[in-house]
């Protein structure tokens, strides 16, 4: 904005009528003294008193600096206060199941995957069919993890129920294995928690982890993570991920097609 216009706004809507008196104010009395028409002292009366209209209007910027840093410390903690662990914390991730869908590179690691897998069987055989990669990590239903498993949960004692539910989960698998990209790994522990990965290169990925809980009936606490602003931790769970990968082992045709159920 050229300035005569800056000045016709400003005058229009009232907008820096101090700073245009001092100016004007500061011309008169240069104009005075340098053509002599008044008293020397009349001028310098005049001058200390722009002076000390410039001190006073000074001030404002200071007060509101003042108010704006008072502005920004209830800003910082009223979000301090939504993230708490109560906003932080969640029963699910809505967001998944849109995600799922449009996914690339999906990832699972969890105890058995059992609901979660039949949760999301017909996205994921959409996915494999239009080249997605899919790789799964659960517990080794033929070792000793079932019993730890069992040992954490609601039914210790009951270990051919977590060896049945990752029967069934391979059940599912061994159908989507013929639809695509589809890779398995069996854990010889009990992971900590249920992870889901998505697309974790991408700007939009998302990497949601649910705690792992001892005899609790309630669902697990999780929560969910964004590449676009937690790129630190979302690179943290793909290297959890990867590791836990390596410790895993390669799922055999024995696995695939038991000759008995355990």
């Amino acid at each position: 904005m050229r300035p005569l216009a800056r000045l016709r706004a400003d005058l229009g809507t009232g907008k820096n009528l101090e700073i245009y008196v001092t100016a004007l104010i500061a011309l008169v009395v240069g104009a005075l003294g340098v053509f002599d028409i008044v008293n020397p002292k009349v001028v310098g009366a005049a001058t200390l008193a722009t002076l000390a209209l410039v001190a006073v209007n000074a001030l404002g910027p200071r007060h509101q600096v003042a108010d704006l840093e008072r502005q920004v410390g209830d800003l910082g903690r009223m979000v301090e206060a939504k993230l708490s662990a109560q906003n932080f914390l969640s029963e699910g991730s809505k967001e998944l199941t849109t995600r799922v869908a449009r996914a690339n590179d999906i990832r699972f690691v969890g105890i058995t995957l059992n609901h979660t897998v039949r949760a999301y069987v017909d996205m994921l055989q959409q996915r494999l069919e239009r080249g997605a990669s899919v790789k799964v990590l659960l517990i080794d239903p033929t070792g000793t993890v079932p019993e730890e498993a069992a040992k954490r949960s609601l039914v210790p004692d009951q270990q051919d129920v977590f060896q049945h539910r990752v029967r069934s989960t391979f059940y599912i698998l061994r159908d989507l294995r013929l639809k695509g990209r589809l890779e398995v790994r069996l854990l010889p522990f009990v992971p900590a928690y249920l992870m889901v990965i998505l697309d974790p290169a991408d700007d939009d990925g998302l990497v949601h982890v649910e705690l792992g809980i001892h005899r609790s009936p309630g669902p697990s606490p999780g929560f969910t993570l964004a590449s676009h602003h937690d790129h630190a931790w979302v690179r943290y769970f793909m290297a959890e991920f990867d590791r836990l990968w390596e410790a895993a082992r390669e799922v055999t045709d024995a696995d695939w097609h038991p000759t008995q159920r355990p």
